[in-house]
């Protein structure tokens, strides 16, 4: 899997909605916040275009936006604005033969998900699973946060990811593994599930995050992904942060219960905790490189990186 090149001082980043829009007054303070970053900024032109209440334009346009993104040579990475709702409609607009023929730095996560996917699957290059620019970076992009972040993207040699001071790696089911890390958001994992880029986890290390959902949605997509072979099939799971994923009636039966009973019979290591998806500190890891897992030290490394 190929690494983009780094991202390197006074580049140029477009920026994009993939998914829902933001208004003229959060385009203005995205803008500022990518320049005051050291970086010019190029901004499609819908980010404001509000359709049906819940996408930034229709898919067509979201798409067109994608690819010209990539294909424009000033622009050298590409940050999501912010997630939200109906990326999957921009899908089958992607022209995926020139994104793979130019593969740049791309960030963002929630309903992005399906892009990293398509891009990690089918266009074979490491994408970015970390902080957007609206809902990261505007008003309060900590500097654990911001330091993850631009080590994922301009790595080099091996490294560590680390959670922030303060949060512990911890541990649901003993052991070691390595091989590809992917996933993203449990819901658009499981979106994918009977599509061209459904989410392939043969010998993978997956990674799962959530927000918003309650703790029976929850468990219908842990078992989704256990009745589908998806999970007996991995090498060892990664779980984020599930922000405001409730239960009501039993509280302390969370995630990591429904996953406890969902990998009673499979031996594969499980680590959770990790501070990446809805939350913040929001910690960035590289979908499509390579990672090695290891329990008893708990510790998430990636190597093999090639640009």
């Amino acid at each position: 899997m190929k690494y983009p090149k780094q991202l390197k001082p006074c580049a140029t980043i477009g920026l994009i909605c993939p998914s829902s829009a933001i208004s003229k007054e959060r385009e203005a303070q995205c803008k500022t916040a990518i320049e005051q970053l050291g970086y010019k900024v190029k901004t499609a032109d819908n980010l404001t275009c509000n359709y049906a209440g819940y996408m930034a334009d229709d898919g067509e346009t979201r798409g067109r936006w994608i690819n010209s993104m990539f294909a424009d040579p000033e622009v050298d990475a590409i940050f999501c604005v912010r997630g939200g709702d109906g990326g999957s409609r921009a899908i089958e607009y992607l022209d995926l033969e020139l994104i793979k023929n130019n593969p740049k730095i791309f960030v963002g996560y929630s309903d992005i998900t399906s892009f990293h996917l398509i891009f990690n699957q089918i266009c074979d290059f490491v994408t970015f699973h970390g902080p957007m620019v609206s809902s990261n970076m505007v008003d309060d992009f900590d500097n654990e946060s911001k330091a993850s972040l631009f080590q994922a993207l301009n790595a080099d040699a091996p490294y560590e990811f680390c959670n922030p001071k303060g949060y512990e790696i911890k541990v649901l089911k003993d052991g070691a593994a390595e091989g590809t890390l992917v996933g993203g958001n449990f819901a658009l994992l499981g979106a994918s599930m009977g599509t061209p880029y459904e989410v392939d986890t043969k010998d993978k290390i997956l990674f799962i995050e959530e927000v918003g959902e309650t703790m029976s949605r929850i468990d219908r997509l842990v078992y989704q992904l256990k009745n589908s072979g998806k999970l007996k099939s991995c090498a060892g799971i990664l779980l984020g942060q599930f922000t405001d994923c409730p239960n009501k009636d039993i509280p302390e039966y969370t995630e990591l219960n429904i996953f406890r009973d969902a990998l009673a019979d499979i031996d594969i290591p499980v680590m959770y905790n990790i501070q990446s998806g809805h939350g913040n500190p929001n910690m960035t890891l590289p979908l499509g490189a390579h990672c090695n897992i290891n329990t008893k030290t708990k510790s998430i490394c990636f190597d093999n990186i090639k640009r």
